[in-house]
C-alpha cells in the first residue's frame, strides 16, 4: 500500500485526491492547503483523510509515501525539494517549476535519493493522446511535417504565469510525447490586454532539425472554447478535437506527391492524395486515473514516468526560451540539447 499525501486543494487538488482514493494499492492519509473553507469540504466529503494547513505535516509525517503537489508554480520547486529531502515520491503539477534550474536541480536530488519524481501532463495519458503516439511511432503517418494548435478559450486568467505557461503546457507535453524529435528553437510573440498581468494570447512557433514545424496558439481571450490540433505527415494527417464526444481523433489518408519533371529543372508537378478517414477506437479511461495509477506502479516497481522530471525540464527549456523571445518581440531562440 503506497500512502499518500496531497498539497493544494484549489482547482486541480480535488481531482488527484479522488483519483488516489479510487486508485487500488494506494491510500490518501492527508491534504493539505491554506484555507480552511477547502479543508472542510476534505473533511466532509473524506472524513478519515487528516487535514492540515501547514504542509510540513505532510512532508514529515512518517507514515506517508508519496506527496502530490497542485499549488501555484512558483511553489513547486521548494515544495517538491522537501518532499523529496524527506524521502518522498513526488507527483508536481503542470509545469514542474519556475526555471530549468530549479527542475534540473529536482531530477538531481531524485535520482540520488532513489524516488520517482514525476509531473503531471495529464494529456499525455488520454486515450487519443496515446491513441496518436502509437500511430506515429508505427509510421502510420510517415514522415512528419508539422504540428498546428489552437488551444483557445475565455477565461481562466491566471496572475503567476502567462498563457504560454499555463495553455502552452499541454500541447508542448503531447508534442514532446508524440513527435520523437526535439526542437532546436523557437519564436514567441504576445500580447497582454489587462494591464499589470501576464501575456492572455500568444503564438508559438517551434523549429526542429528535421522537416518538422510546430505552432502552437493559446489565448485566454477567446468568446469560443477550441481544442484542436492537426498533425501532418507525409503518408497520412490527423485531426484531433478534444471537444469532441466521439471521433476525437480523426486519421486521413490524404496528403501530396511531388514530381519533378526530368525535361525541366522548372517544373514541378504536385498531386493530391484524398483518401479514406476513420476514427480509431479510444480507451475512454480518465486520463488522471491513467496517470495516478501510472505513477504508483512506477513506485512499485521502481521505474521512469513517461512524464518524469527530464520531460518536465523540456518543456521548461521550452517555456524558458519562449518567453525570452516574447520579449524580444519574436526574436528567435535558440534551445540547449535535450536531455534523456
Amino acid at each position: 500500500m503506497i500512502r499518500v499525501g496531497v498539497i493544494g486543494y484549489g482547482y486541480w487538488g480535488p481531482n488527484l485526491v479522488r483519483n488516489f482514493v479510487e486508485a487500488p494499492g494506494a491510500h490518501v492519509v492527508g491534504v493539505s492547503d491554506l484555507r480552511n473553507e477547502r479543508l472542510n469540504l476534505v473533511r466532509s466529503r473524506y472524513p478519515a483523510v487528516e487535514t492540515t494547513s501547514d504542509y510540513r505535516d505532510l512532508v514529515r509525517h512518517p507514515d506517508i509515501d508519496a506527496i502530490a503537489i497542485a499549488t501555484p508554480v512558483s511553489s513547486h520547486f521548494e515544495l517538491a525539494l522537501q518532499a523529496l529531502e524527506a524521502g518522498k515520491h513526488v507527483l508536481v503539477e503542470k509545469p514542474l517549476t519556475a526555471s530549468a534550474e530549479q527542475a534540473e536541480r529536482l531530477i538531481d536530488l531524485a535520482e540520488r535519493q532513489q524516488r520517482v519524481l514525476m509531473v503531471d501532463h495529464t494529456f499525455v495519458y488520454t486515450g487519443a493522446v496515446r491513441k496518436i503516439h502509437q500511430l506515429v511511432s508505427s509510421d502510420e503517418l510517415g514522415q512528419i511535417y508539422y504540428y498546428d494548435s489552437v488551444r483557445v478559450n475565455l477565461g481562466l486568467f491566471q496572475n503567476d504565469v502567462n498563457v504560454l505557461w499555463d495553455l502552452g503546457v499541454h500541447d508542448l507535453s503531447i508534442l514532446d510525447y508524440v513527435v520523437n524529435q526535439h526542437p532546436r528553437a523557437v519564436s514567441a510573440t504576445g500580447m497582454s490586454h489587462v494591464d499589470g498581468q501576464p501575456e492572455n494570447i500568444a503564438y508559438l512557433t517551434l523549429f526542429f532539425d528535421e522537416c518538422i514545424i510546430g505552432h502552437i496558439h493559446m489565448n485566454w481571450l477567446s468568446p469560443v472554447k477550441v481544442r484542436r490540433t492537426l498533425i501532418g505527415g507525409s503518408h497520412k494527417m490527423i485531426v484531433y478535437d478534444d471537444l469532441e464526444n466521439s471521433e476525437k481523433v480523426r486519421v486521413y489518408d490524404s496528403g501530396i506527391t511531388v514530381n519533378n519533371n526530368a525535361d525541366s529543372l522548372y517544373q514541378m508537378l504536385i498531386g493530391y492524395r484524398m483518401g479514406d478517414m476513420w476514427a480509431p477506437r479510444l480507451d475512454v479511461t480518465e486520463a488522471l486515473q491513467t496517470e495516478v495509477r501510472h505513477f504508483l506502479d512506477c513506485i512499485e516497481h521502481n521505474q521512469s514516468p513517461i512524464t518524469d522530471g527530464h520531460a518536465g525540464l523540456r518543456i521548461v527549456r521550452i517555456l524558458e526560451a519562449a518567453t525570452r523571445s516574447l520579449a524580444g518581440r519574436g526574436q528567435l531562440v535558440e534551445l540547449p540539447s535535450s536531455d534523456p
